[in-house]
């Protein structure tokens, strides 16, 4: 099963996607308040709201409030040696916030504070049943889904010192979506694509991770409790742009696309940052940033 957020005109609401339209999960204004209903599958299985166009909806991130945003680096063999660093012996984790988060068709934004904008086309884990201290056994219940996201890096920011996070939570730059996708329809060896205009960049199979989901739920949650609506971010392969030589970054006007088979696409514009004269941008609403011409 695959259910999205969607934005209407006037809401937005969890639905699930049925062949070529959305049946929207009357009562839930996205997909992480339905998973703080233990019934949540049930629920998305039964429902029977008004449907939608697949074509002709837009797309919030699949989770546009999560409670934690984690993230997990240097966790493809390929992307490890790629980056000339070592073999880990537990995982490296780092944060992002909300607000870094965009749906599978809105813009990135280019700041003009740093143009070194790279891809890391990722993974990512739903988390779908509290937990702490959540034994690797046991991990595998306590996910409700995986969906498909980009950890998009501004590079000069984040090598500025040894902590990544100034360079891995710019607002409006983390698409997450289309869809989270039930762990029974993913393909164990699903393969993970990243292109630009086309080309492609990045392209592995899911089960060449270093450290799989039993073991990051199982470290994660030694730390801290994993709740419903939870994101973890599970590490990009080898293909970025930073380890290239020469180094290539996302340029304006450019699209990148991640998609990973069983999941979906996500498929977003670069495009400079309009600056406003508000100090506090809107919470909420469509990320596009630009009229209509154009992800």
């Amino acid at each position: 099963m695959k259910i999205s957020t969607l934005r209407l005109p006037t809401r937005t609401v969890a639905a699930r996607q049925d062949g070529n339209t959305f049946t929207e999960i009357s009562g839930f204004t996205d997909v992480g308040a339905l998973l703080q209903n233990p019934d949540w599958q049930d629920l998305a299985t039964a429902a029977d709201g008004p449907t939608h166009d697949l074509t002709d909806t837009d797309l919030a991130p699949v989770v546009p409030r999560p409670g934690k945003i984690i993230c997990v680096g240097v966790n493809y063999r390929q992307h490890i040696i790629e980056m000339g660093s070592e073999m880990p012996d537990h995982p490296t984790i780092f944060a992002k916030y909300a607000e870094s988060l965009i749906g599978a068709e809105d813009d990135i934004q280019l700041p003009p504070e740093d143009s070194s904008l790279d891809w890391e086309g990722e993974l990512a884990i739903i988390i779908g049943k509290p937990g702490r201290r959540i034994a690797e056994a046991d991990a595998l219940d306590h996910i409700a889904g995986y969906t498909v996201l980009n950890d998009v890096s501004m590079r000069g920011f984040q090598f500025r010192t040894m902590q990544w996070l100034q360079g891995k939570t710019w607002e409006n730059s983390t698409p997450v979506g289309p869809a989270m996708v039930t762990p029974d329809e993913l393909p164990a060896d699903a393969t993970l694509r990243t292109t630009i205009d086309g080309e492609v960049m990045q392209e592995t199979t899911i089960d060449d991770l270093l450290f799989g989901a039993r073991e990051i739920i199982a470290y994660l949650s030694t730390i801290f409790t994993l709740r419903p609506g939870d994101i973890i971010a599970t590490g990009t392969p080898d293909g970025v742009g930073f380890a290239r030589d020469p180094q290539r970054f996302l340029r304006e006007g450019e699209v990148l696309e991640t998609s990973i088979e069983g999941i979906g696409t996500l498929s977003n514009r670069v495009a400079a940052e309009i600056l406003s004269t508000s100090k506090v941008p809107a919470a909420q609403g469509s990320h596009r940033t630009t009229p209509v011409m154009s992800s």
